[in-house]
Formats: C-alpha cells, structure tokens, sequence
C-alpha cells in the first residue's frame, strides 16, 4: 500500500521551500508561512528615522549626532518592541531649539544636549504619533482628563482603579516621560503602551 500525502502538506512544503529560496542576503521572505484557518496575521507597522547630517560635520554637529543615534535607536527599539504604531520620522540637529520638539509631520529636532537621551526621544515621538498634535487628542484630551476607553483602562490596570490620564498644553501624565526624572524602564515602557493605546481610542 502506498503511502498517502494529503494535499496541505504539499501546500506546506512548497511554501517553505519557496520561503528557504526567497530569504537569502538582501532578500525579503515573498512567501510567509500559512496560518491556520481559525488565526488571522496581520503584519505590525513600523517606526524608522532618518538623521538630516552635514557632508562635512563640524566637531559640534558630530557629537550631536551621535548622541541624537542613540537616543533614537533605543527609543525606537522601544516603540518596535512593544506596538505596532508605524511612522516615518525625520530628525535634525538644531542648535537654536532650546530643548526638542515634535511635530505630527514626522519631523524632530534637538537641541540641547542635555535633551538627546531616550526619554526625550520617546516623549518626542509621541508628538509625531498625535500626542498634542492632533484633532483626535483635542476631542479625546482637550478637558483635561483622557476619555478614551483603552487607555484610560491602562492606565487603571497600571495604577489602580482610581487613576486617571491627566492631560493639558499638548502632554499627559503619568507616563508622559515630561522630565528627565520621569525615566524608568517602567516608566519608559509604559509609555509606549498608553500612546498605542490612544491610538486605538482614535489619537
């Protein structure tokens, strides 16, 4: 008696050979594995940043940039890690910004140098996300206190059943990562969370 392949393993197999021939160097994966039936995939958004350099850095401008890398790269690490937010952000060198600043445009710029940590880049991400800068946190944020269900019931599952999203002049807290002193891991995590959150309330 010969032996019976049912037609899904075949299906199986010639997708991940397909897969194994797709995924060499500089290759992105064209064939993803199937999902069960009962499961649906969807694929997680993105946040990516450029750095606007001089061609010629001046010393300054090099230890700017340097720090600013940093900054970035764990702040977007963070964001990657635990949402699924996407957005395209460009960031610059700025002496004449006083500390740094976001804009729902996608841009950031920093300034001082006592502003280029993670904490600032997190909190200046946000603003590119909507965090103050959009229609949907004048409705859901303009009075004060956030009103949209999901983060609002984080920020519960956070700090108990009595807490609330304070909001005012484009910020909110806790865990709006407003001051250096704010930053903790925990702290920086939870951020993350809540702005995804107001996101899905319509941010």
């Amino acid at each position: 008696m010969s032996p019976t392949v049912s037609p899904w393993r075949n299906t199986a197999v010639v997708a991940a050979l397909a897969a194994a021939l797709l995924a060499g160097p500089g290759v992105a994966q064209a064939v993803p594995q199937a999902a069960p039936a009962s499961q649906e995939q969807v694929a997680a958004a993105s946040i990516t940043w450029t750095l606007e350099r001089a061609s010629n850095p001046t010393q300054d401008q090099q230890t700017a940039y340097n720090l600013i890398t940093s900054a970035m790269n764990a702040a977007v690490a963070r964001y990657n890690n635990l949402s699924d937010l996407g957005k395209s952000i460009t960031v610059r060198y700025d002496p004449g910004v006083p500390t740094a600043d976001g804009n729902i445009n996608g841009t950031i710029r920093f300034g001082n140098r006592g502003y280029m940590t993670e904490r600032t880049a997190l909190h200046e991400i946000a603003h590119t996300i909507g965090v103050g800068t959009s229609s949907g946190w004048s409705s859901l944020g303009g009075g004060g206190t956030w009103r949209g269900a999901e983060a609002t019931a984080l920020v519960k599952r956070f700090d108990g059943s009595n807490a609330t999203l304070s909001t005012g002049g484009g910020h909110f807290w806790p865990y709006g990562l407003n001051y250096e002193n704010e930053f903790s891991n925990t702290a920086a995590d939870r951020h993350v969370q809540i702005v995804a959150a107001m996101v899905r309330d319509g941010l």
